[in-house]
């Protein structure tokens, strides 16, 4: 894999050209060498650390100093280090792969078996085909064992390694199919075989996404250990040898529990449809459905991960009104030095709305402790944060969040299934904690039943659907007008602080409010580095005139994604893994410094969807089927990346939860969904990380595209949640009229629901009566007005204005 790559690398490099920036940057970077080179170490880490252990007996792992070692599948030399799409397609310098780890470490293999791969992963015929956007390989086909070789290996070894791989990617899901979710046969002979001639055998699982592990369970003790190793980045073969050798004891956690078989997840019936899925699961998402109603039908459950050392915790909570302060001692009782991750779940009243029977409140991971050694962890919890919205008034508070009266024990473990009580919170009343209104309903005739908890048993209730006005809402919200000032006021006194965003804004002609709310119109700007996913803001040459910069963005969630040599991070769901938010951002924070001398200003990450559903092409790029710590990781990266005065741009905004027709898809989901589910991780990371812009996603939500959604964005994202940053549309966006004013179309639907640009830009054909653009717009009377062309400029402006370097470059 490295040789393919290091060769591709170098057929691309040869394609771009070598002017202005480009030409500067050749001088500070080769190929095979990082900018920051120090990134290596941190990304190497934060891989070991995303690797979980599932099974570990007999002493199988770690690998002894003394062992031999034959390593089976193909993926130990063409090792996947990170997914397909804006994700994953990283020109990274190098690429380790498992083999190369193992011997980096030190690591004896059985040497006969390990050139046979070789020799055959290198024949041209068996070269792994790459494919093309949309068709990557999902998995590549295994090299044929005999039982000879395999006989012959078990002879001369003490230990077996089995790898097997898995790709997913954008614009494409995971297939009920064999080489997809199921294992290939050539995979389960591979399996039988080495089975059958080792006593100690470890099984590596090199996936971005969860696939079938049922078949683990027909082996039993034959496999003595299964490490999920997801896909490490470009040091994914060195980080996983430090576990494997025991240079790291494993530290990582799923942050999606195993089910048994793909029927049993509650999404498996309403996954993939064309024209929509209904989320009949409604809040019961993974680990919430199955502690509640399924717990017999889980493999693994959330937050499960094991360690070559053993731990003891002593816990201890104390209650101050809403908030709990929660004290473990951790202490390594084992032989061995390692990291433990203390997880806290709020076990949750069943009351009028029913509720999931527990829910995670609360994470935090040690240092590394040596035997003996203790370390004490605070995690604080604000029980507010995990009140119940009630969307069909059944608790007595409609469009409220509420802490219904009942127990809330408050429990302290290393997995959701296994937690011990240290505090029960009695509430005698229930509790209102916020009052919101009702927004992004299901819209009449679009209907469905819905799972409910109704005292512990499972039943299906009509889902509320819309109630309110949303046009008289929309008009009752209007913004006001800016004044113009007296004179013509170039950007560069904005910039100095000695005149408003406002009165600039106020002197912008339709024209330039059109241009300032939209992209360049392609990706690859020109004065942009190469590769670059596109540019927004100073983009005409009459912007440029009032002395408004560019702004320059690319793909990143697995690291900048431009035609130059940059870091490979690992994928997002090893760094959820993880369990370590100090750790992801001073990850990050590496690579803001690396976007620096490439003039991104704008870093398209994190991607922070949740995991509904297993098969969802894109699930390596998000974190977990877990809303709170998908914000909670979320907000680490979206630090790191702005720690250097860049910006992050979380995605996608909301419910990008498949890849099939995703920009047709409708995703019919009910208010309390939204709201405890879908939208809670981006609202988590807003208010610990307050990223400058965030990202509109393809799809539809109740019927709306994301990207004109008024209620999603500006009731939402703007009035609830206070965020005055940036929005953006995905790249391209749906035409559209909106339902409540006819007349407007496109852009003008979007300025409406202050979805601030247009990404990259392009509006449609010239000429043509349905682009409709912002300029036709403002001419209509019944069009988009001039004040809310103005409130998107200038939240565009207050963007730049918050970029490093902009002040001193002015």
């Amino acid at each position: 894999m490295g040789r393919l790559w290091n060769q591709y690398i170098r057929w691309v490099m040869k394609k771009l050209s070598s002017t202005g920036l480009e030409q500067e940057l050749n001088q500070k970077e080769i190929i095979g060498e990082l900018v920051f080179p120090e990134i290596a170490a941190v990304a190497r880490q934060m891989a070991a650390e995303g690797i979980v252990l599932l099974k570990n007996e007999r002493n199988t792992l770690p690998l002894s100093v003394n062992d031999t070692v034959a390593v089976f599948g193909r993926c130990a030399v063409d090792y996947f280090t990170v997914g397909y799409g804006s994700g994953g397609d990283v020109v990274a310098p190098y690429r380790k792969n498992l083999m190369e780890g193992l011997r980096e470490n030190g690591v004896r293999l059985y040497e006969p078996l390990a050139q046979r791969y070789s020799k055959w992963c290198s024949s041209p015929k068996n070269e792994p085909d790459e494919g093309f956007w949309g068709n990557w390989p999902m998995n590549y086909p295994e090299m044929p064992l005999k039982e000879k070789t395999v006989a012959e290996a078990s002879e001369n070894s003490d230990a077996a390694l089995v790898i097997i791989g898995r790709a997913a990617g954008e614009d494409r899901e995971n297939l009920l199919k064999k080489g997809s979710f199921y294992l290939t046969d050539r995979e389960r002979s591979m399996l039988e075989l080495v089975t059958a001639h080792f006593n100690r055998v470890a099984v590596i699982m090199d996936c971005g996404n969860v696939i079938d592990m049922s078949w683990t369970e027909s082996y039993g003790d034959k496999i003595g250990a299964i490490l999920y190793a997801w896909q490490g980045g470009m040091e994914s073969g060195t980080a996983l040898a430090d576990i494997l050798t025991g240079k790291e004891s494993p530290s990582g956690a799923l942050t999606d529990c195993i089910a048994r078989n793909y029927a049993d997840y509650p999404s498996s019936s309403s996954f993939g449809g064309k024209e929509y899925n209904a989320y009949t699961e409604d809040i019961y998402v993974g680990y919430r459905y199955f502690e509640s109603f399924a717990k017999d039908k889980v493999l693994y459950p959330f937050g499960y991960g094991l360690s070559y050392t053993t731990f003891e915790a002593q816990s201890e909570a104390k209650q101050a009104d809403d908030t709990i302060i929660v004290n473990v001692r951790v202490t390594n009782t084992g032989n061995l030095r390692g990291k433990r991750i203390v997880q806290v779940y709020l076990g949750l009243p069943c009351g009028k709305l029913g509720n999931p029977v527990k829910v995670l409140a609360g994470f935090a991971k040690t240092r590394t402790l040596e035997p003996g050694e203790s370390q004490t962890v605070t995690i604080e919890i604000d029980l507010r944060e995990f009140a119940s919205y009630d969307d069909s008034g059944i608790s007595g508070y409609k469009s409220c969040f509420v802490l219904e009266q009942g127990d809330y024990h408050i429990e302290v473990g290393s997995n959701v299934r296994d937690t011990k009580d240290v505090l029960t919170v009695r509430k005698e009343t229930p509790e209102i904690v916020r009052q919101a209104r009702e927004a992004a309903a299901v819209k009449p005739g679009c209907g469905f039943n819905r799972l409910v908890n109704r005292n512990g048993k499972l039943y299906y209730e009509a889902v509320p659907t819309v109630q309110k006005d949303l046009k008289a809402t929309i008009l009752s919200e209007l913004p006001q007008e800016r004044s113009a000032a007296s004179r013509d006021i170039p950007f560069s006194e904005v910039i100095s602080g000695n005149a408003s965003v406002d009165s600039f804004v106020a002197q912008l002609s339709p024209e330039e409010l059109d241009q300032l709310t939209h992209g360049h119109g392609k990706m690859n700007f020109c004065y942009g580095i190469s590769g670059n996913a596109g540019a927004f803001s100073g983009v005409t040459e009459a912007l440029r005139k009032h002395g408004i910069p560019a702004m320059i963005t690319a793909d990143g969630p697995s690291g900048i994604r431009i035609r130059r040599t940059v870091s490979l991070l690992p994928c997002g769901t090893a760094l959820a893994s993880s369990f370590n938010q100090e750790g992801v951002e001073r990850l990050y924070g590496l690579v803001s410094r690396e976007m620096d001398p490439f003039g991104i200003h704008m870093l398209l990450a994190p991607g922070m969807n949740i995991h509904r559903n297993p098969l969802c092409g894109r699930n390596f790029e998000y974190y977990s089927e877990d809303p709170y710590l998908t914000g909670k990781i979320a907000a680490a990266a979206i630090r790191g990346i702005q720690s250097t005065g860049r910006s992050a741009c979380p995605k996608h905004f909301a419910c990008n939860n498949q890849e099939t027709r995703r920009n047709r898809n409708d995703s019919q989901v009910s208010e309390r969904a939204l709201w405890e589910i879908y939208l809670k991780g981006f609202e988590i990371a807003i208010r610990e990380s307050n990223p400058l812009a965030i990202m509109t996603s393809y799809n539809k939500v109740n019927g709306v595209w994301s990207h004109y959604h008024y209620e999603l964005v500006t009731q939402i994202l703007r009035q609830e949640w206070g965020y005055q940053g940036l929005v953006i549309t995905d790249w391209w966006m749906q035409e559209s009229d909106s339902p409540e004013f006819p007349q407007l179309r496109n852009d003008a639907y979007r300025i409406r629901a202050q979805v601030d640009v247009l990404m990259p830009g392009e509006v449609g054909k010239k000429n043509d009566p349905k682009a409709h653009t912002l300029v036709d717009s403002l001419a209509d009377p019944g069009g988009v007005t001039l004040a809310e062309a103005q409130r998107c400029a200038a939240n565009v402006l207050r963007f730049i204005l918050k970029i490093e370097g902009v002040r001193e470059n002015a």
